[in-house]
């Protein structure tokens, strides 16, 4: 297929198409979550509180698009995407508490150790990770879904978003460099962002150079979004971001635009967004959501 941007489909087609995986994983999302009643209820209601939160889901739609590339129908990707998401979601709760960035708003909103207290927080997390799991481990074929689970394990953990997140932490007040820099985000942001697009190939049981391809594309595109985020950070309105602006300014932290200037760092998001792009070329199947994707994630104003 033809992968240059002038022929792809129209903007609205493309954002219509997402739309549509929005509104079907919001539904889908809820139904996996405990329900507000069920007691422990206060727990119950934090989790919810945080997971159904105003968001873009831009994950769950990476798995949507992945899998559209692969030809995997929607409703058998729908237990991944919910999984990634719940991992994303608790991973902010606990990024969001004081002893972390002590942030006050999410997605939105008061984050969750505000809107109820730092013990809840802290277990609406435990128990948001724990459900992502038990829900891997409620779907596919046996040998697919423990790949999966060990994958996303590493994605998360001390190799991936909680050691990336260790590092950031560890980082604050400091000067590193930008190979550190660009080290501590392939695993903070990137990490899952890769597994979110590369999980459907194992799903579709999809040739080691088409996994090749799109774990590059992965990578690439998650530098690219935590690149274009620090970039937000300085630039963006919270009204549009649903977050504090600025805020990694205030806690002393070394980001991309603070190593390379704004105008350096908008181009390297650019050159990993063509790069993402590029690892598709020659790809078969239809990927111009993927594209389209990649193409947002350095546009976007949130």
């Amino acid at each position: 297929m033809n992968l240059q941007r002038s022929h792809l489909k129209a903007a609205t087609e493309q954002q219509a198409e997402i739309s549509t995986w929005q509104q079907h994983f919001e539904s889908i999302l809820d139904q996996y979550l405990p329900h507000a009643k069920v007691n422990p209820s206060t727990l119950h209601q934090a989790m919810r509180y945080s997971a159904l939160a105003g968001a873009k889901r831009f994950r769950p739609v990476l798995v949507y698009a992945s899998g559209k590339a692969l030809g995997l129908k929607l409703d058998r990707l729908d237990p991944l995407a919910c999984a990634i998401e719940l991992i994303h979601t608790y991973s902010l709760i606990h990024d969001d508490l004081p002893a972390m960035d002590d942030d006050d708003l999410r997605r939105g909103q008061p984050t969750c150790h505000r809107a109820y207290d730092e013990a809840t927080a802290i277990l609406a997390g435990d128990a948001l990770q724990a459900l992502a799991f038990e829900i891997l481990a409620n779907t596919a074929q046996a040998a697919t879904t423990l790949r999966l689970i060990r994958e996303l394990a590493n994605a998360c953990g001390s190799t991936g978003m909680a050691g990336g997140q260790a590092l950031d932490l560890s980082a604050v007040g400091s000067s590193i460099s930008l190979g550190e820099l660009e080290t501590m985000h392939r695993l903070k942001t990137g990490a899952l962002i890769q597994f979110a697009v590369t999980a459907p190939c194992h799903m579709a049981g999809a040739n080691d150079d088409t996994s090749s391809r799109f774990s590059d594309f992965g990578e690439c595109l998650g530098l690219a979004f935590q690149i274009h985020d620090d970039i937000l950070d300085v630039t963006g309105d919270s009204a549009l971001t649903g977050k504090s602006s600025r805020a990694d300014a205030a806690l002393n932290k070394p980001t991309f635009p603070s190593i390379l200037g704004l105008d350096e760092s908008r181009r390297r998001a650019i050159a990993l967004c063509d790069e993402a792009i590029s690892n598709l070329e020659g790809f078969q199947g239809d990927a111009s959501t993927l594209i389209w994707l990649a193409d947002y994630v350095v546009s976007r104003d949130c």
